[in-house]
């Protein structure tokens, strides 16, 4: 028997949601350790900087693939079964990673990270069935706290490991934790009947409906592929720049910038509390406000250390604070499709983040470091453009 639409399968304690939130973080991770490493990747195989971060983008491109054709089953079958597998297919696309022999081979098992890290987006919308409604937005907050944080440290990690041992031991790592990852759901995840039964072909074309019928479903993931865009394209590129002059560090410089960026991720709870209170839609604008201000720092302030880790600070806070509260208003619109709307949502989030991994990739290789944070300060500013429209 179904669940009927809007209820919970059962209650969400705090030992669970840590459990939800640090595995949203772990796996989501998976999608970012191979961008720490990409100035160790471009000397074992003698690649140029553009060719290099091909494989960040297609990464991302995976995971596009894998939210929009993965992810939308959480509304059709039972989730806690569809968790398990596709966290499982996940260790044997690591270890594909660990085991590559060159970068074009490494490039298909990014193809398979990125098509199976989408079991992040497969929490998200557990997390928010099993949530009381007067809560959900500190429930959003912490979970997507716990994405944030593994998006920043898995460069902190990646970029530890690689210097120390090799990329090779990243990934084989990672496979680790996955399997780890995976018998813990396992233990604790309750199960949760879908909440429709339209056949796949029909889930699917829901996804245009969806977004066809509900407006601040377009403006959500206009603003937050824009902001997304300008966040993956700073963090893309840094290794680059710390590879070169006038830094010549390594990829541990980029894991412990990462670090700073942990703060930002602190606010997710905040911002969720304050969506349940006082209404998103105020914190979208400040949130791609912060991101502006960022790049204008990183540009006016360019060679400074200092000036990064503000701008770290910064960056992190604005793209965590209107990712919050742009799903808030996103999963507010219909409790029958939260799946299908974190679909839309994230696929083209994730779109953002390849195209500014690329773009910016590009920018980089024609303007240096100014490069990126032009095209980092234009996408944001686009992005605080179309939030503050009615």
């Amino acid at each position: 028997m179904h669940t009927p639409a809007g209820t919970r399968a059962t209650a969400i304690d705090n030992g669970l949601l840590a459990i939800l939130a640090v595995a949203a973080g772990l796996t989501v991770a998976n999608n970012y350790y191979n961008q720490a490493m990409l100035g160790l990747l471009a000397h074992q195989f003698a690649l140029s900087a553009g060719a290099v971060s091909a494989l960040p983008v297609v990464t991302q491109l995976g995971n596009v693939v894998g939210i929009l054709f993965l992810a939308p089953l959480g509304d059709r079958l039972e989730r806690r079964s569809l968790i398990l597998a596709t966290t499982a297919a996940l260790v044997v696309a690591l270890a594909g990673a660990a085991l590559a022999p060159s970068f074009p081979w490494l490039v298909v098992a990014g193809i398979g990270i990125g098509l199976f890290a989408t079991v992040t987006q497969q929490i998200v919308p557990l997390a928010l069935h099993l949530a009381a409604p007067h809560e959900r937005g500190r429930v959003l907050g912490i979970v997507t706290g716990g994405i944030l944080v593994g998006i920043l440290l898995a460069r902190t990690v990646s970029g530890f490991i690689s210097d120390i041992w090799g990329w090779q031991a990243v990934f084989s790592a990672a496979a680790a934790l996955m399997l780890a990852t995976c018998a813990a759901l396992a233990w604790r995840l309750p199960r949760v009947e879908p909440v429709t039964d339209l056949s796949y072909g029909r889930l699917l074309g829901s996804l245009w409906t969806l977004l066809r019928t509900h407006r601040i479903l377009r403006q959500a993931i206009v603003v937050q592929a824009l902001i997304f865009a300008a966040f993956i394209g700073f963090w893309s590129t840094l290794a680059l720049a710390f590879d070169a002059a006038p830094y010549h560090f390594g990829a541990t410089a980029v894991g412990l910038m990462a670090l700073v960026g942990v703060a930002g991720a602190l606010a997710a709870p905040l911002a969720g509390r304050f969506a349940d209170r006082r209404g998103p839609h105020v914190i979208v604008s400040i949130g791609a406000g912060l991101v502006v201000a960022a790049f204008a720092i990183l540009g006016l302030f360019e060679g400074s250390l200092a000036a990064m880790i503000v701008a770290v600070l910064i960056l992190d806070l604005g793209v965590q604070s209107s990712q919050v509260a742009n799903q808030a208003r996103i999963h507010a619109l219909d409790p029958t499709a939260r799946s299908r709307l974190n679909t839309i949502f994230m696929a083209t989030m994730i779109l953002g983040g390849a195209f500014g991994s690329g773009l910016a990739g590009l920018a980089y290789s024609a303007w240096g470091w100014s490069g990126t944070c032009l095209f980092g300060a234009v996408s944001a500013a686009a992005a605080l453009l179309v939030s503050r429209r009615p």
